[in-house]
């Protein structure tokens, strides 16, 4: 019998979500006024970066069954910003905080530098209704 490969891996939906994320706050930072979509934006952010952070586990499991218990807690370092970013990304957005939202969109891009995104992606626009998804998990 062959293996079972997921095409749906964690890996490449924190990649995908990462690439995601870039788009977002590059359409966040082009935003003059609060309007639905500067919403939809941000809450959107909170929602993928919290996505990413709750998949960490499940990509170093391989590696700690294999005892690469080094490179397993490496990269849970390496993405514990993204569950803490998240969180006060979260109440800014609900407490409509403008200013630490751009902080912190700040912040995600830096860690977020060597992501690159193609001007021909086919990510569309995964923000849409994401205020609304947000609010409702209250």
């Amino acid at each position: 019998m062959s293996r079972v490969i997921n095409p749906d891996s964690t890996g490449k939906q924190r990649t995908q979500l990462s690439k995601a994320i870039v788009l977002a706050v590059r359409e966040l930072a082009r935003q003059k006024d609060v309007t639905d979509q500067t919403r939809d934006l941000a809450a959107f952010i909170a929602i993928a970066l919290q996505l990413i952070a709750d998949g960490i586990d499940a990509s170093v499991t391989a590696w700690e069954k294999r005892d690469y218990w080094i490179k397993a807690d490496k990269f849970r370092m390496e993405w514990a910003w993204a569950g803490q970013i998240a969180e006060k990304m979260r109440t800014s957005v609900l407490t409509e905080d403008w200013a630490s939202v751009a902080i912190l969109s700040a912040q995600i891009a830096q860690k977020l530098a060597k992501v690159q995104v193609s001007e021909n992606h086919r990510l569309g626009k995964p923000w849409v209704g994401s205020f609304k998804q947000l609010t409702s998990k209250r």
